[in-house]
C-alpha cells in the first residue's frame, strides 16, 4: 500500500509543479577531460528521470574516481555508457524524445512531423508499470499465453490529442522507479560495474572490453532481450569464471571479442554458446597442460 501511495505522490507532483530538486554537482577529483562526459550524463538523466536519479549516477561514478588503474579515457567511457544504460528505452522514454523533438521544432512550418510507430511485447509494456500493478498482470498474461504478444503504439505530434497524449505518457516517468523494468535495469547496471571492478583487480587488460560490453544491451523489444541474454551468457560463461579462478583464461579481452563476434539475433544462441564452449575448452586444456608440465 505504501508503494501505491508513493507512486501517486510522485505522479501528482508533475501536475502540481513540485520539482525534484537541483542537479547534483560534478564530483570532486574527476579525471582531466571527464567533466564534459559527466555533465552530459547528469543533464541526460535529469531530463530522463530527475535529480535523485542523476545523483545515483554521480554516486556510482565516485567508486572509480581517484583509482590509479582507471585512466581518463576509461573513466570517460564508463561515465558515457552508464548514462546511456541508465536512460534505457521504454515507452515513456520514446514519448519524452518525441515530445522534445516537437518542442524543438515548434513554430517552424518547414519542420517535418513524422509519426513514430513502435512494436512492443505486452510484457514489456506491463513491465513499465509499478510492480504492485504489473506483477499480477504479468501472471495473467503468462496464464493466457499472451506474454510475447506484440502491440503497435503510435507516438505522434500531428494533432492536439497526439501532443496531449505524449505529455501524459512522458509524465509517467514518475512511476518508472517503481516499475518491474527499473528493478531489473538497476541490477544490471550494478552487475556491470561490479564486473568492471573485478576485472581491474583480476585482469586489468580486459577491463576496456568489459566496459564496452554495455553496448550489447540497447533498444527495446527482441533486440534488447537478445542483447541482454547474450551479455549474461558471455559474463557467466567467460568473465565471471575467470575472475573466480576456475577458468584459466589469460586473454579474456580476446575471448570476449570472439564471443561477441559470434553473437547474432538468435534466441537459441547456438553460435554464441558453441563459441563460448570452444573458448572454455581451449583454456581448460591449456591450463591442464601447463599444470602437468
Amino acid at each position: 500500500m505504501s508503494g501505491v501511495l508513493s507512486s501517486l505522490r510522485y505522479l501528482l507532483s508533475d501536475f502540481i509543479g513540485e520539482g525534484e530538486g537541483t542537479p547534483p554537482s560534478l564530483p570532486d577529483g574527476l579525471p582531466e577531460g571527464a567533466a564534459a562526459d559527466v555533465s552530459e550524463g547528469i543533464h541526460r538523466l535529469m531530463e530522463y528521470q530527475g535529480a535523485s536519479y542523476a545523483r545515483l549516477y554521480v554516486y556510482r561514478l565516485r567508486r572509480f574516481i581517484g583509482r590509479p588503474d582507471v585512466d581518463d579515457a576509461m573513466f570517460g567511457e564508463i561515465a558515457r555508457l552508464m548514462a546511456v544504460r541508465m536512460s534505457y528505452e521504454d515507452p515513456i522514454r520514446i514519448a519524452q524524445l518525441k515530445l522534445a523533438e516537437y518542442e524543438m521544432n515548434a513554430g517552424d512550418p518547414r519542420a517535418p512531423i513524422k509519426d513514430d510507430i513502435r512494436k512492443f511485447r505486452l510484457d514489456e509494456l506491463v513491465g513499465a508499470l509499478p510492480a504492485i500493478i504489473a506483477e499480477p498482470l504479468l501472471d495473467m498474461l503468462e496464464w493466457m499465453g499472451w506474454t510475447h504478444k506484440r502491440v503497435s503504439i503510435r507516438f505522434s505530434a500531428r494533432s492536439w490529442w497526439g501532443i496531449r497524449r505524449l505529455k501524459m505518457e512522458a509524465s509517467l516517468r514518475r512511476w518508472r522507479r517503481f516499475s518491474v523494468r527499473y528493478v531489473k535495469e538497476r541490477a544490471w547496471v550494478e552487475r556491470w560495474l561490479h564486473m568492471i571492478s573485478r576485472s581491474l583487480a583480476k585482469q586489468p587488460k580486459a577491463t576496456p572490453a568489459i566496459v564496452q560490453t554495455a553496448t550489447m544491451v540497447q533498444g527495446y523489444g527482441d533486440v534488447y532481450r537478445q542483447g541482454l541474454a547474450d551479455w549474461h551468457a558471455i559474463i557467466d560463461g567467460l568473465a565471471k569464471p575467470t575472475f573466480d579462478g576456475v577458468l584459466p583464461l589469460s586473454d579474456l579481452a580476446g575471448a570476449i571479442a570472439g564471443a561477441r563476434a559470434a553473437a547474432m539475433l538468435d534466441p537459441r544462441q547456438a553460435a554464441l554458446k558453441r563459441t563460448i564452449a570452444e573458448i572454455r575448452a581451449r583454456a581448460l586444456s591449456a591450463g591442464a597442460s601447463a599444470a602437468a608440465g
